[in-house]
């Protein structure tokens, strides 16, 4: 555990200098890239021009994305599809902040370099495929532990596959298409996808063919089979099909067993009490939640993220509970029951309510009312919708949100940040009232996770939710709430992904923020507002609306308004449906950055 922290400590130094470094470094990464590689086409030539000096010039060259407008530090590289040429550019390891790579479609030769981890160490997604690169899989790119996506597919790249990935983290593989023989490693052969291997015809095991017998032995084994004759192939028959059969339950219930190590652990535990801030269920001991959720099986899994793992619990009576198993935390036995207990004591109708929780041995449960309509993102993103959201209960759901992320940052006691604000965190009812969960959680984490989140996991179903100065001050604010805030309101009134904008050309890879502010650069801002909720004697709403969430996307910090303000004009702009007849938020003695940080829940 103590080797653990050092690393942690040592990361988190070098991470801090790399973003105290002259922007200088960038700029010299770009150069270096540009002048190692062929541009037949001339587009690096044409638009990575260096006679500029303003602060994040560079932010303007054709697929280089800054970690801000106005900073010259990558972010990432994404030159895919540009025809060019050559082995694998140099001077990458100048960017130093650099978190993704996309070289595919191109013209790459060579070999991938052997210290590719030492060179972009942080990267989160690797892209090079549709090239012609050649020789082995570096074995040191399983030391790149922040990948989440890594992709190889159609090279001539030859050699094994190694086999030491983080494969908590990685979530997408593809080495698809090259010249790799030998088995694949188990754990990436069980969490990917036959074609994610397919086109190598020496590779084998894992989700393709089994890595058989030699010939010999298959002649061998024919002749046997010819002499002993039809009677003995049924027989041997009849015994392979009688054990498979018993044995395939048996290998299901070993995997499932596997997963669910954990739950297993704490099997001793089914004793212990839960403790309840409020009485839905008389009497909860530990051995009721295991009861509840099939000793926490993963079919029962209904969200995950990096504050843990949530389950749907059944109680005898039919009713439904939501527990979440937390993620390691850092605190004591004593310094968790306190958090709990003052977490416990918030309540507010637009907040997820903590019911209780438990501590079994290492585990960390919490018990949460359940909110059957899932999360705001799964209502905006279901696939095969007839009938999408109308506007008024997006709207409704837009106020009633603000009015909780108001309530933590202005009027609760203690107040909160919440600090992983996204559509996710926002649960729906039965009645698809808002309310919001996670919060107070970010103290609970590690220091790698609470301090550098996004930057080191990479958890890119989150990135777009993140305000730019983050990246340069690595503090938690009021106002970097307000920008992740601004972002949902962004996919309520567009119907985007936060990271994926269907409606933008398809040379675009930027974020949802960066398409408004590209719209409203060019005064084409109602052109992003989603044409379902058009014409519907709504539009001037519409308008409004998207203006507030431009407001909290602004990239000045200071700039945006604080989320009372944010849940006032929100509240102005559905004053005719009468959403807020019933308000309990008033005005706080601080509405604006007023609010010290040491007043507020955050990890420090």
């Amino acid at each position: 555990m103590t080797d653990c922290f050092a690393s942690l400590r040592v990361l988190i130094f070098l991470l801090l200098i790399a973003t105290c470094l002259s922007s200088d470094q960038d700029v010299q990464c770009l150069r270096d890239v540009k002048s190692s590689v062929s541009d037949p086409n001339g587009i690096l030539n044409s638009t990575w021009v260096f006679t500029n000096s303003s602060n994040g010039f560079i932010c303007q060259f054709t697929g280089v994305e800054c970690w801000h407008p106005d900073e010259n530090r990558v972010l990432a590289l994404r030159l895919s599809n540009l025809g060019l040429r050559g082995p694998f550019p140099r001077g990458l390891s100048n960017c130093t902040s650099m978190t993704g790579l996309d070289l595919s479609s191109n013209d790459f030769s060579g070999s991938i370099p052997s210290d590719i981890s030492q060179q972009v160490p942080f990267l989160t997604s690797l892209d090079l495929s549709n090239n012609g690169f050649s020789g082995a899989i570096p074995v040191l790119i399983t030391n790149m532990t922040y990948l989440n996506n890594l992709n190889l597919q159609h090279n001539q790249l030859s050699g094994s596959v190694p086999g030491q990935f983080n494969l908590e983290r990685l979530s997408t593989f593809n080495v698809a298409d090259n010249r790799l023989s030998g088995p694949i490693p188990t754990g990436l052969g069980s969490k990917f996808p036959a074609s994610s291997f397919t086109g190598n015809q020496g590779l084998c095991g894992g989700p393709l063919d089994g890595c058989g017998a030699s010939s010999k032995s298959k002649s061998t084994a024919a002749i046997i089979g010819a002499v002993v004759g039809v009677v003995i192939v049924v027989i041997v028959g009849v015994i392979v099909v009688f054990f498979c059969l018993r044995k395939l339950p048996a290998k299901k219930k070993a995997k499932d067993e596997d997963e669910n190590k954990w739950a297993k652990s704490i099997k001793g535990t089914k004793t212990i009490k839960v403790s309840m801030f409020e009485n839905p269920v008389s009497k909860m001991k530990l051995s009721d939640l295991m009861k509840a959720t099939n000793q926490f099986s993963k079919e029962n899994i209904i969200g995950t993220g990096r504050t843990g793992t949530m389950y749907k619990a059944v109680l005898p009576d039919g009713s439904f509970l939501a527990v979440k198993r937390l993620q390691d935390s850092q605190q004591s036995e004593s310094q968790f029951t306190s958090e709990m207990k003052t977490l416990g004591q918030v309540r507010h109708r637009n907040l997820v309510p903590l019911l209780g929780f438990c501590i079994a041995k290492k585990e960390k449960l919490l018990v949460y009312k359940h909110m059957p309509k899932g999360s705001l993102y799964d209502q905006l993103n279901q696939e095969g919708k007839d009938n999408k959201m109308d506007w008024p209960l997006r709207l409704r759901i837009g106020i009633g949100a603000a009015k909780g992320f108001a309530y933590l940052h202005h009027t609760c006691n203690p107040r909160i940040l919440h600090r992983n604000i996204s559509s996710k965190c926002i649960l729906l009812d039965e009645d698809y009232e808002p309310k919001i969960s996670d919060f107070g959680l970010a103290r609970l984490m590690n220091p790698i996770d609470t301090h550098l989140s996004t930057f080191v996991n990479g958890e890119f179903g989150d990135i777009g939710y993140v305000a730019p100065e983050y990246a340069r001050t690595l503090m938690a604010t009021p106002k970097g709430d307000v920008y992740s805030f601004g972002v949902v309101l962004l996919e309520l009134i567009t119907g985007e992904k936060p990271t994926q904008v269907s409606t933008a050309p398809d040379n675009f890879r930027g974020s949802l923020v960066e398409w408004i502010n590209y719209l409203s650069n060019n005064g084409l801002l109602q052109d992003a507002v989603d044409k379902s909720l058009i014409g519907k004697d709504n539009d001037g709403e519409l308008m409004q609306f998207l203006k507030v969430a431009c407001s909290c996307t602004l990239s000045t910090p200071k700039e945006r308004p604080t989320m009372f303000e944010v849940y006032q004009l929100l509240r102005a702009i559905g004053e005719r449906y009468h959403f807020t007849a019933d308000d309990d938020l008033v005005l706080p003695p601080m509405s604006t950055d007023g609010e010290a940080l040491d007043e507020l829940i955050v990890a420090q």
